[in-house]
Formats: C-alpha cells, sequence, structure tokens
C-alpha cells in the first residue's frame, strides 16, 4: 500500500524514484495533486441476483394460477403503472405500495423482456451487456465509467454480479465501510485521518520528489511494457491523495443489509467525484422452493434498499444526477413446481429512475399466460402481430443513448449491430 512503501522510503532515507508516461488520460504534472473529480451523472445498476418473480412486482397476475397471494380484483396501480399488493404479506422491508405511492411517478417500467435463455451464467452476463454470447462486452456500469471518467480512482464500483470490463477500466471492489475508511486514509494509521503516519512537511518533500522523478522519467526511453508498469505505479501514488474527498462523506453508522451497506460506499465515492459507477447486488432469489415466502422476504428488502440509496442520495445533495437500472437476470414460471417453488423463466421486467428518464410510464406488456407481447419500435406501443420483442440489446443500446456515450470509439468496439428500425425510439421519453 501506498503508506506502507512511503513509510519504508522515509524510515531508510531514501529518494523515491518515481514513473511518468501514464496510460491514456492519466498524465501527471508536476503541480498535480489529486485527479480530476467528476461530477455526475451517476449510474447504479441494482441487480437481484437469482431471478424475481415480476408477478409480485410491477407486472401482475392475478389469473391462471401464477399467483397464490392475490386476487385479478386485488391488482393495485399508481398513476399508470400497475403492482402486486404485498403490504399483507410481509413482516419487514418496503411493501410495493409504499415503493411506488413514493416513486411510480419517476419510474419507467418495461414488461415483457425477452431473455432469451434462463441459465443463471449467460443470463446475468447478456443482462449486463447487452451480449449473449460474446466473453469480451464490458457491463453497461464499466463502459459508462471508462467513457466518462477513467481517470477516477474508483471509476467502476462492483459488488458481485456479472462485472465484466472489456480491459476499458479498472474494477474496483470495496466489500465493507471500514475497508473504504482504510482506502480512503491509505497514509494514516488504521485509517484515521486524525492520525497521519507522517508530519505535512515530510509527505509535501515527498510530492515534491515524485514530480521530481516524474520529469526526469518522461525524458527517458523506456519499454512499452515498462512504461505501462511505470504508469500505474505513479498513478496509485497519486489516486491515493484523490481518495482522502471521501473522507467527510462516509456514515458514521453502517446500515444493517448488505445493499444498503453497499449503497452507502458508491454514495461516498459519487459525493467524492472519484467514481461513475456501481453495481450492486443481493441475491438468493432462486426460489425453487417455497417461491410466495422467498420472494416475499426478498422483494421487500430489496425495495427497502433501493429506497435507502435514494434517500441517501437526497442527504449528499445527488439524487437528481443518480440514473438507477433495477433489474433481475430471469424471471419466474407461470407455474408452481412440485416444492412450491418457481424455476426458471426467460422473461422478465426491469425498472429505470432518474435524470433524462421520463417517469409514471409502462413500456412492453406480458400476456396473461406471461408471455412477451411485441411491440412497435418506433412508437413503443403493443404490435403482437409484427412488433418486436425487446431483448437486452435493445435497452443497452437505448442507455449507451441516455448516457450519450454511443458514439464514443468504446462503444464502436463493442457494437450491437442492431437495424435502425429496430432501435427503441424515445424509450426514455
Amino acid at each position: 500500500m501506498r503508506r506502507d512503501f512511503l513509510k519504508w522510503c522515509a524510515s531508510a532515507g531514501l529518494r523515491l524514484v518515481v514513473p511518468t508516461t501514464l496510460f491514456e488520460g492519466a498524465r501527471a504534472s508536476e503541480d498535480r495533486k489529486e485527479s480530476a473529480t467528476y461530477d455526475g451523472p451517476y449510474y447504479v445498476v441494482c441487480n437481484a441476483s437469482g431471478g424475481w418473480d415480476t408477478t409480485y412486482l410491477m407486472d401482475p397476475k392475478g389469473v391462471n394460477g401464477i399467483n397464490r397471494l392475490y386476487q385479478q380484483g386485488d391488482i393495485l396501480t399508481d398513476g399508470k403503472i400497475c403492482f402486486a399488493p404485498t403490504a399483507k404479506h410481509i413482516s419487514e422491508g418496503m411493501s410495493n405500495e409504499d415503493f411506488f405511492a413514493k416513486y411510480a411517478k419517476e419510474l419507467l417500467v418495461l414488461n415483457g423482456l425477452d431473455y432469451s435463455v434462463n441459465n443463471h451464467a449467460p443470463c446475468s452476463r447478456y443482462m449486463a451487456t447487452g451480449h449473449l454470447d460474446s466473453l469480451a462486452y464490458p457491463t453497461f456500469a464499466a463502459l459508462v465509467a471508462a467513457c466518462r471518467g477513467p481517470e477516477c480512482p474508483l471509476s467502476f464500483l462492483t459488488f458481485g454480479n456479472y462485472s465484466a470490463t472489456g480491459n476499458l477500466v479498472s474494477m474496483a471492489r470495496v466489500p465493507y465501510i471500514q475497508s473504504l475508511k482504510l482506502l480512503a486514509n491509505a497514509d494514516s494509521v488504521q485509517g484515521i485521518a486524525q492520525h497521519p503516519y507522517h508530519d505535512a512537511f515530510v509527505s509535501d518533500h515527498m510530492d515534491k520528489a515524485l514530480a521530481e522523478q516524474q520529469r526526469w522519467r518522461a525524458s527517458q526511453s523506456n519499454l512499452p511494457r515498462r512504461m505501462r508498469a511505470e504508469s500505474m505505479l505513479y498513478a496509485a501514488q497519486w489516486n491515493s491523495k484523490s481518495l482522502t474527498r471521501i473522507t467527510p462523506h462516509i456514515p458514521k453508522s453502517t446500515p444493517k443489509d448488505p445493499l444498503s451497506q453497499q449503497a452507502e460506499i458508491a454514495l461516498a465515492s459519487f459525493k467524492a467525484g472519484v467514481c461513475v459507477s456501481a453495481n450492486v447486488t443481493i441475491g438468493q432469489f432462486d426460489s425453487h422452493q417455497k417461491n410466495d415466502e422467498d420472494q416475499m422476504k426478498l422483494l421487500p428488502r430489496f425495495l427497502s434498499s433501493i429506497d435507502y440509496l435514494l434517500r441517501r442520495a437526497e442527504d449528499l445533495q445527488i439524487r437528481e444526477k443518480l440514473i438507477l437500472v433495477i433489474q433481475s437476470e430471469m424471471g419466474r414460471k407461470p407455474t408452481y413446481n412440485k416444492g412450491d417453488g418457481k424455476d426458471h423463466w426467460s422473461i422478465g421486467s426491469t425498472m429505470f429512475l432518474g435524470p433524462g428518464i421520463l417517469g409514471n410510464r409502462v413500456i412492453g406488456s406480458t400476456s396473461e399466460g406471461q408471455f412477451p407481447v411485441a411491440l412497435d419500435a418506433q412508437t413503443l406501443a403493443l404490435d403482437p402481430d409484427n412488433g418486436l420483442r425487446v431483448r437486452p440489446e435493445h435497452i443497452h443500446a437505448a442507455l449507451r443513448e441516455l448516457a450519450g456515450i454511443d458514439a464514443h470509439p468504446f462503444s464502436q468496439q463493442f457494437p450491437f449491430k442492431l437495424k435502425d428500425e429496430e432501435k427503441l425510439r424515445g424509450l426514455w421519453g
């Protein structure tokens, strides 16, 4: 770690010899004290890992025995969004009634999403990247981080689920809030900012030595591999300083549930300007046994954590810059198995919220048997006979447009090759 390296050099009386030529977009200068601050928008992909039951959320079905907790006449609406009633069936977390009452005006719901397959690994990859058959494609969160803030020390944060980067940006994992404290205050004893390893004048001398050696290294000729290695080391030295900006935004108390903890780490990093995107996740939605019981435990926790994330973003005054993608890698079958569970289903739904997204809308639909209904890509109206079955690549192409990165060279490097008439026009309103 940086503090150990600097401490060893100082105690040994050594002059630091550090690299200079940085990889693209990360060249340092003599007076550079920290990396650039990223000021939004911020992107969070919220994953309900394992496969949620959308009939107990935003695609309710009260017919054909698809669920056992409510009937057709019990389905609720808020604005244009229909949802399953869950308040009477949960013991903790946030009910659908409370969640949609609070956020329906901001939410875009897309039903009838065709995953094409129903196995966890390919479905997770497909939903994360928009490409089913390639292991090379980056996730949307990684791609937008690479396009918007490649210099940020924690540009792409991930807490699990499929997290491929396409070799475009580094993947950052910070599992616990205490880990964030240690990372943010790497030059301090046990991450306590008030107890630095060195006095300020010592750190200043070290910084000057780094800058001096940087200028000298810039005049030397090195092999590409050595240049890259030196660049990465130098970037790590300076990025360590940037991470101290996180310290004021680390919460004093830690929330209990894992997704809210992930949210705190991501939000503190966003507020500090050192992060562009985060991939947050909770699991155990794979309800092959006791579907209703498991989904009624997990969905309210999931919604509660999303509510926590949005409330904390409001506290940090970055709510208006936060874009959420709320998804799972598959749905659950419209029939129960012998264990009262539901097996994998290749049809599902997703939700979106944030600046640039018109809320209180539902795009797409499923039939009474929970099969997708095709739609017209140009008007987004249902067109069962001649329309398009919406797949993850259609969503990802639209997400790239929303983020303004569809023409970026990195996006062009990983194309979807959709015909113009297949692109979803006006999805974001």
